[in-house]
């Protein structure tokens, strides 16, 4: 097993069982292109989270972007916002607003608005047809010329 792939599975690991026990969750130490497999996005995806300022990384001294725990965590809930909730960037930079405004622990900001979800009855089945038409988006029809 070479290096870089003991690297990622140990990665991996920790991203996923949370077991960062020693390890501050603030420190940078992922480089973009892990923390893009680790979320499963392109890396320009998170070039963009960066330039709206949704998921600001810090900078090495060469200006490379380093990732920590807790920013995963904070791609996680953007990615809740936006594949299961069908929210836009714009919308969430409001709610990233309103939940530091209301002290809200980041560890409980996917529960918070789950609840808020459910208050305005956004079901399960909402959220599941915003995913079928956000993985369609782009997407050329396979309808002939002649069917339309």
């Amino acid at each position: 097993m070479t290096g870089k792939m003991k690297r990622g599975i140990m990665t991996t690991y920790l991203v996923q069982t949370n077991d960062n026990t020693g390890l501050d969750p603030d420190k940078p130490m992922f480089p973009i292109s892990v923390v893009a497999d680790i979320l499963q996005v392109h890396q320009r995806t998170l070039r963009i989270y960066d330039d709206e300022n949704i998921l600001v990384p810090s900078r090495s001294p060469k200006n490379r972007r380093l990732y920590s725990f807790n920013d995963i965590e904070r791609g996680k809930f953007v990615q809740y916002l936006t594949r299961e909730l069908g929210i836009n960037l714009a919308g969430i930079k409001i709610i990233f607003h309103l939940l530091a405004q209301q002290h809200i622990d980041p560890a409980n900001y996917t529960y918070h608005i789950g609840e808020i979800a459910k208050e305005l009855n956004i079901s399960p089945e909402t959220q599941e047809e915003n995913r079928i038409k956000l993985s369609r988006r782009g997407r050329k029809s396979n309808k002939s010329k002649a069917e339309e």
